[in-house]
């Protein structure tokens, strides 16, 4: 497959992708949902058919929905009932219980076969016009100049051709290429272990409770998951003083998941094989036009479950900020916010998955029995399962200043009732920015430059009613949307914040809230200053 050069622009495609696993293609699809022309890279010639990542949370189910294919997440996932530790004697460590119908409209925690979600991605991407995949190619250069970056790719049979971007994001994984070639340097916190992974397919269906377990033996520390309908994985951690070799012998593997009763005669082995986890992150996520996104930027321990969630938060964040910028609708500097913003998001979520490493990979006997002491008796008279925490909100970048109520937080989803029908907010109001308020005319109260300014956005403003209350404006303004907050859920939410509205972003995470029409439109013109572009008003 070749790729045609535009006679019609000075660059061939609006952003250029290298590597299309689950991160480079769902970029490709929210650029592309969004009219961006993009062209994706990828070495494979064909797709890859194993799994590696094997779960994602309700925030990311959210995410992945936004792309087009939450109407056929369900058929691919399985919700995981729970996480546990357990020690080797079987005792509880922890215990956290997962919803089937989580704060974000969907589970806690979805299990999955990687490859089937994949596959969804790359049906979705062949659906939307725009989207050029060039598979078996390889990207051997990049350089800038001319607000273009031009790169050069080559082929399996080593033909070279060039592709000239406007901007470029690097999805290309743990060793990316175009990490190395910018020279960005990795913090590497020197946190790594050497584990067997075991993918399984059952022969015959099994429950598994909770879905997830930890078992913190010293003796073997071992991981049970759940990877989607049929699938399962062990995990097995190598010992001081095992070979490498040893381990990654398919008899290994057998003999490891024997005791669980997973043989050849109950399941098939997908793979075996053994990696080592690193815990790191780039230093620099952005230079110039060329940006990094998922394992090209950060690389964390699995214990919390959150490498491949934290790449597609990742694309979240960046997608509309690049049409933004590509709609000369905000000044390229906003891209400096999708690093300030996912460093430091990246940076807690590898610290805490490096904390329950610390108590998971431990080998001394006497030191995990003085850890199981440690956590038993913190959790003495507790015999309730744990709720997951909710998202982890923005702690700074492009969000209402200095703060607001629930400024950086990602706002829960419930159910409204609108034109569409009624269901979650998402399908019935839409994706993209949303302004949410029980003001009664929110057209008024914000004057025709600011309306023009939301419109310019493609802002959903909606005017939120309880149940049997009487629209007083909004329903009669075009690209308004009147919703009746069906369960109350939103109007708590609010009242909760001492808010009348909130300005929330397409990545679900909370602008701003303002209480009444005066700070409402305060909250607007906020967002049009951190944007730093003027936005051509159309005055009715």
């Amino acid at each position: 497959m070749g790729f045609t050069m535009s006679t019609t622009h000075p660059y061939d495609t609006d952003v250029a992708i290298v590597g299309n696993g689950p991160i480079g293609a769902a970029l490709s699809v929210l650029l592309a949902q969004r009219g961006r022309r993009v062209t994706v890279l990828e070495r494979r010639p064909r797709p890859y058919v194993l799994p590696r990542a094997t779960s994602f949370d309700g925030e990311t189910a959210r995410l992945l929905a936004a792309t087009g294919i939450g109407d056929r997440l369900g058929g691919i996932t399985e919700p995981a009932t729970g996480y546990q530790w357990r020690t080797a004697a079987g005792r509880t460590l922890l215990d956290i219980a997962f919803s089937p119908e989580g704060r974000y409209g969907w589970p806690d925690a979805n299990t999955m076969h990687q490859p089937t979600l994949e596959e969804l991605l790359a049906a979705r991407a062949a659906a939307l016009p725009g989207i050029s995949l060039l598979r078996g190619h390889r990207v051997v250069d990049l350089t800038e100049r001319d607000e273009q970056v031009t790169l050069t790719v080559e082929d399996g049979d080593g033909t070279s051709q060039t592709v000239r971007a406007r901007w470029v994001v690097g999805c290309d994984g743990a060793n990316s290429f175009v990490r190395e070639h910018l020279g960005v340097a990795m913090t590497d916190l020197g946190f790594s272990y050497e584990w067997l992974l075991c993918d399984v397919e059952l022969h015959e269906p099994r429950e598994f409770t909770p879905t997830n377990v930890q078992i913190c033996d010293p003796a073997r520390p071992t991981t049970l998951v759940g990877s989607g309908p049929g699938h399962r994985r062990w995990e097995f951690m190598r010992l001081p003083g095992e070979s490498s070799a040893e381990l990654n012998k398919e008899e290994t593997a057998w003999r490891l998941l024997k005791p669980f009763g997973v043989t050849p005669d109950t399941a098939t082995l997908l793979r075996s094989t053994t990696y080592i986890f690193r815990a790191a992150w780039a230093d620099e996520w952005r230079a110039g036009r060329v940006l990094l996104a998922g394992d090209a930027a950060h690389l964390m321990p699995p214990f919390a479950g959150q490498g491949m969630c934290s790449g597609i938060r990742d694309v979240a964040n960046l997608a509309w900020k690049l049409d933004l910028t590509l709609r000369g609708l905000a000044d390229a500097a906003v891209l400096d916010t999708y690093a300030e913003e996912r460093r430091q998001h990246v940076k807690d979520s590898i610290l805490s998955s490096v904390q329950l490493g610390r108590v998971i990979c431990v080998t001394d006997p006497e030191a995990a029995e003085e850890r199981d002491a440690t956590v038993l008796a913190g959790r003495r008279g507790r015999t309730e399962p744990g709720a997951p925490e909710p998202a982890k909100p923005l702690s700074a970048g492009l969000l209402h200043g200095p703060s607001g109520a629930l400024a950086g937080a990602v706002v829960p989803q419930g159910r409204v009732s609108g034109p569409g029908g009624t269901g979650l907010f998402d399908e019935v109001v839409g994706r993209g920015f949303v302004l949410l308020t029980t003001d009664d005319d929110p057209r008024a109260a914000l004057g025709a430059e600011r309306w023009s300014f939301l419109t310019a956005l493609d802002t959903h403003v909606v005017r939120l009613s309880a149940p049997g209350e009487t629209s007083a404006g909004a329903a009669d303004v075009v690209d308004a949307v009147d919703a009746v907050d069906v369960d109350g859920f939103y109007r708590a939410y609010l009242a909760e914040s001492g808010a009348s509205a909130v300005l929330i972003r397409p990545d679900y995470h909370v602008f701003g809230t303002a209480d009444g029409p005066e700070e409402t439109a305060g909250l607007v013109d906020d967002l049009r200053s951190r944007l730093g572009t003027a936005v051509t008003v159309l005055v009715n």
